[in-house]
């Protein structure tokens, strides 16, 4: 993420956008048990919002989640407690693989549960695909109905997706 807008990865350029790092590669309230340590939700919905307000007018905020949006954050929060506290419209990015249609369109209810606009559904190709990352899409958009469906082929260049 640094090295694409060129900044250089130091400990203090990665702390100003990521304020929670852990070893283990788990959700986020389980690695941090494992290291001693819990994520505060209130400081990190904070730190978010501090981000969008800091920002140029012009300027697109990404606020990157992780896995899902019911992973776990703390003992209480999942991420779908994270963008409802932000009140941000979501870029929903997901896979081609296997099983991507139920788990995209499970999402997408969750999200419209809480009354979260989903901007666009994002596909990034995976490495395997049983169908054509096409196909993928034209089921996604079908049961989803309303809002955009885009496909990012592996390897590929992105699209603006906001017009910017």
């Amino acid at each position: 993420m640094l090295a694409a807008q060129g900044i250089d990865a130091t400990a203090e350029a990665i702390a100003a956008c990521s304020p929670y790092r852990f070893k283990e590669p788990l959700s986020p309230d389980m690695a941090a048990a494992r290291e001693g340590r819990e994520i505060d939700f209130d400081a990190l919905v904070a730190f978010c919002r501090d981000a969008v307000e800091k920002s140029a007018p012009d300027e697109t905020v990404f606020i990157e989640g992780v896995g899902g949006v019911m992973v776990p954050l703390t003992e209480r929060h999942t991420v779908l407690d994270w963008i409802a506290a932000l009140d941000l419209p979501v870029l929903l990015v997901v896979g081609s693989y296997l099983g991507t249609i139920s788990h995209t369109l499970t999402a997408v209810q969750t999200l419209r549960t809480k009354h979260i606009a989903v901007r666009a559904v994002v596909i990034s190709e995976s490495e395997d695909n049983p169908v054509p990352p096409e196909e993928t899409a034209e089921a996604i958009q079908r049961h989803m109905g309303a809002g955009t469906v885009e496909i990012v082929p592996r390897g590929g260049a992105t699209r603006n997706l906001f017009g910017q």
